[in-house]
Protein backbone atom coordinates (compact mmCIF):
# COMPACT_ATOMS: atom_id res chain seq x y z
CA UNK A 1 0.00 0.00 0.00
CA UNK A 2 2.71 2.38 0.82
CA UNK A 3 4.59 1.94 -2.79
CA UNK A 4 1.57 1.88 -4.52
CA UNK A 5 1.08 5.82 -2.90
CA UNK A 6 4.01 6.52 -3.39
CA UNK A 7 3.55 5.74 -7.30
CA UNK A 8 0.42 7.54 -7.29
CA UNK A 9 2.25 10.69 -5.69
CA UNK A 10 5.12 10.19 -8.27
CA UNK A 11 2.10 10.45 -11.51
CA UNK A 12 0.64 13.11 -9.69
CA UNK A 13 3.82 15.31 -9.50
CA UNK A 14 4.81 14.50 -13.23
CA UNK A 15 1.05 15.41 -14.26
CA UNK A 16 1.65 19.00 -12.17
CA UNK A 17 5.01 18.88 -14.23
CA UNK A 18 3.40 18.44 -17.36
CA UNK A 19 0.69 21.06 -16.93
CA UNK A 20 3.27 23.74 -15.84
CA UNK A 21 5.63 22.61 -18.61
CA UNK A 22 2.96 23.21 -21.34
CA UNK A 23 3.53 27.35 -20.96
CA UNK A 24 7.22 27.16 -20.90
CA UNK A 25 8.91 27.50 -24.36
CA UNK A 26 12.72 26.93 -24.79
CA UNK A 27 14.37 28.71 -27.52
CA UNK A 28 18.15 28.84 -28.99
CA UNK A 29 18.93 31.61 -31.06
CA UNK A 30 22.50 32.48 -32.51
CA UNK A 31 23.47 35.81 -31.25
CA UNK A 32 25.77 37.94 -34.06
CA UNK A 33 27.64 39.40 -31.09
CA UNK A 34 29.52 36.60 -28.80
CA UNK A 35 28.58 38.61 -25.02
CA UNK A 36 25.10 37.74 -25.72
CA UNK A 37 25.81 34.42 -25.41
CA UNK A 38 27.56 34.83 -22.16
CA UNK A 39 24.11 34.25 -19.64
CA UNK A 40 23.22 31.27 -21.84
CA UNK A 41 26.78 29.30 -21.38
CA UNK A 42 27.00 30.38 -17.84
CA UNK A 43 23.19 29.07 -17.05
CA UNK A 44 24.53 25.55 -17.87
CA UNK A 45 27.56 25.19 -16.44
CA UNK A 46 26.15 27.11 -13.42
CA UNK A 47 23.06 24.47 -13.07
CA UNK A 48 25.67 21.84 -13.84
CA UNK A 49 28.09 22.31 -11.28
CA UNK A 50 25.20 23.30 -8.80
CA UNK A 51 23.61 19.47 -9.49
CA UNK A 52 26.54 18.35 -9.36
CA UNK A 53 27.55 19.67 -5.94
CA UNK A 54 24.30 18.50 -5.10
CA UNK A 55 24.36 15.31 -5.73
CA UNK A 56 28.15 14.63 -4.58
CA UNK A 57 28.89 17.34 -1.94
CA UNK A 58 28.91 16.75 1.42
CA UNK A 59 25.76 18.49 3.45
CA UNK A 60 28.25 21.25 4.54
CA UNK A 61 28.47 22.64 1.13
CA UNK A 62 24.80 21.72 -0.02
CA UNK A 63 23.74 25.54 0.49
CA UNK A 64 26.28 26.61 -2.21
CA UNK A 65 25.12 23.78 -4.49
CA UNK A 66 21.32 25.88 -4.65
CA UNK A 67 23.10 28.97 -4.76
CA UNK A 68 24.74 27.77 -8.26
CA UNK A 69 20.92 26.23 -9.42
CA UNK A 70 19.78 29.74 -8.31
CA UNK A 71 21.86 31.60 -10.40
CA UNK A 72 21.82 29.71 -12.99
CA UNK A 73 18.15 29.85 -13.39
CA UNK A 74 18.32 33.27 -12.92
CA UNK A 75 21.29 33.51 -16.47
CA UNK A 76 18.73 31.30 -18.01
CA UNK A 77 16.04 34.28 -17.93
CA UNK A 78 18.49 36.73 -18.58
CA UNK A 79 19.58 35.16 -21.83
CA UNK A 80 15.68 35.54 -23.04
CA UNK A 81 16.05 32.02 -24.16
CA UNK A 82 12.94 30.97 -22.45
CA UNK A 83 9.28 31.95 -23.88
CA UNK A 84 6.55 32.23 -21.13
CA UNK A 85 3.47 31.92 -22.74
CA UNK A 86 0.08 32.99 -20.96
CA UNK A 87 -1.81 30.42 -18.86
CA UNK A 88 -4.97 30.28 -17.43
CA UNK A 89 -6.04 30.60 -13.92
CA UNK A 90 -7.41 26.85 -13.56
CA UNK A 91 -4.55 25.49 -15.62
CA UNK A 92 -1.86 27.39 -12.77
CA UNK A 93 -4.45 25.74 -10.22
CA UNK A 94 -4.50 22.50 -11.59
CA UNK A 95 -0.72 22.47 -11.61
CA UNK A 96 0.00 23.50 -8.47
CA UNK A 97 -3.05 21.29 -6.64
CA UNK A 98 -1.07 18.21 -8.54
CA UNK A 99 2.73 19.19 -7.55
CA UNK A 100 1.33 19.51 -3.99
CA UNK A 101 -1.13 16.73 -3.65
CA UNK A 102 2.00 14.49 -5.16
CA UNK A 103 4.52 15.83 -3.14
CA UNK A 104 2.55 15.51 -0.22
CA UNK A 105 1.84 11.93 -1.16
CA UNK A 106 5.52 11.21 -1.65
CA UNK A 107 6.73 12.09 1.95
CA UNK A 108 4.00 11.63 3.95
CA UNK A 109 1.98 8.83 2.03
CA UNK A 110 -1.43 10.80 2.84
CA UNK A 111 -2.80 13.83 1.67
Amino acid sequence: MRLLNKLIGLALVLVGVYFLGQNIIFTTRISPYWWRDIPAAGSVISIASGIGILVLGSRSIRQTGWLFVGLGILLVFMSGGVVLRPTSLWTLFLCLLCLGGGSKLITTGRI
